[in-house]
């Protein structure tokens, strides 16, 4: 069993310095060591960082009475309905969704599958322990493409999911202007930052000329190809209905601010965040913030319509207000209260999460 240092140092050695996104890619995904695949549970209190889910169950249940309502549009008879969701961790979020449609939305709840989208057998494996009460009403694919027909009408969507996907870096040669990419090389016992040799294409497609006179040297941006292809691959699978995204991160305009010179790529390791993203790779979480431009214009190429772009506070206080008016959801609880304080404010988790929401 290879650890992930061990494996970047192997690739290093037959092939030279590697950029950051295989870096990124083996840390986290490395077979049986990389960080995702290690351990279970790396969110919450007991964790390395907090999510909306992890804060409770509120968020599940706002985020159910939005899905029910987009579902609602599309049932028609006995039709089956389908709610796909990537990247669901340990499957907190799956449940909490489900015990809502159990509970409020019976008719919906029994013509429903839902869908786990999860290439790792062994979180595959903790997904069906921690949601077996719901085996019935459960179904997992290895990727998007194993999808059948009557799955590709419904929701698709994503919490935090887009951010781990690997990131290429990308410098700024104030002298020279023009893009260079940082690699990874090997450094003692450790790794080091290095310049890739080669023409660079990424930064230039979004960020404006016209900025370009005033960043400073070696300013850092990162993009990331392989969340953009995810969505188009997940827009090109989903025949109708939605796709939602729901992630930290920017509009390709605030991605680049001469204020903010090294990025955003960061680790996160028991609550702490650091900026040394080399050391320790396996053990500590990585992740950047999303240029969802990027991700907008992908779906838009593939035929959807983007309905919102909107922060993570105005999208949850709307869906609250409407469950509200509907008298589907009463006055919150003082734990309510203080969840959906955590969800909305912006000293928590309401400064930088976005919602994306297309449809076709």
């Amino acid at each position: 069993m290879k650890m992930p240092a061990a494996a970047i140092r192997e690739e290093i050695r037959k092939s030279g310095a590697i950029s950051f996104a295989r870096f990124m890619e083996l840390a986290l995904y490395c077979p049986e060591t990389g960080y995702y695949e290690a351990k279970e549970d790396n969110i919450g209190n007991a964790g390395d960082f907090i999510t909306s889910v992890s804060v409770g169950s509120l968020f599940g249940e706002l985020l159910a009475f939005q899905l029910a309502a987009w579902l609602q549009e599309q049932a028609a008879g006995t039709q089956r309905l389908a709610i796909v969701e990537a990247g669901a961790h340990g499957g907190m979020l799956a449940g909490d969704i489900l015990v809502w449609f159990q509970t409020h939305r019976p008719d919906l709840f029994g013509r429903l599958e839902y869908v786990l989208v999860e290439p790792s057998v062994r979180r595959q494996a903790w997904q069906r322990e921690n949601l077996k009460r719901f085996a019935e009403r459960l179904r997992w694919c290895g990727g998007l493409h194993e999808l059948t027909l009557g799955e590709r009408r419904g929701v698709l969507f994503g919490n935090e999911l887009l951010d781990a996907f690997p990131v290429r870096r990308f410098g700024w040669d104030a002298v020279g202007r023009r893009w260079f990419e940082w690699g990874v090389n090997v450094a003692g016992e450790g790794f080091q930052w290095c310049r890739l040799e080669g023409p660079v294409t990424g930064p230039e497609e979004w960020c404006p000329a016209e900025l370009l006179g005033v960043l400073p040297d070696n300013y850092v941006v990162e993009t990331s190809p392989a969340a953009e292809v995810w969505w188009r691959e997940a827009a090109a699978t989903l025949a109708c209905g939605r796709l939602l995204a729901i992630d930290y991160g920017y509009s390709a305009a605030e991605m680049i601010s001469p204020a903010r010179t090294n990025g955003t790529l960061r680790a996160y390791f028991r609550h702490q965040v650091s900026h040394d993203v080399l050391a320790h790779p396996g053990e500590q979480d990585l992740t950047a913030h999303v240029n969802f431009t990027a991700i907008q214009r992908a779906g838009e190429a593939a035929g959807w319509r983007t309905e919102i772009f909107c922060p993570q506070p105005r999208f949850l206080t709307q869906i609250y207000q409407q469950a509200f008016t509907r008298e589907e959801m009463g006055p919150l609880s003082p734990q309510q209260v203080r969840q959906f304080q955590a969800l909305i404010h912006p000293e928590h988790l309401g400064r930088a999460f976005r919602v994306l929401v297309q449809a076709r």
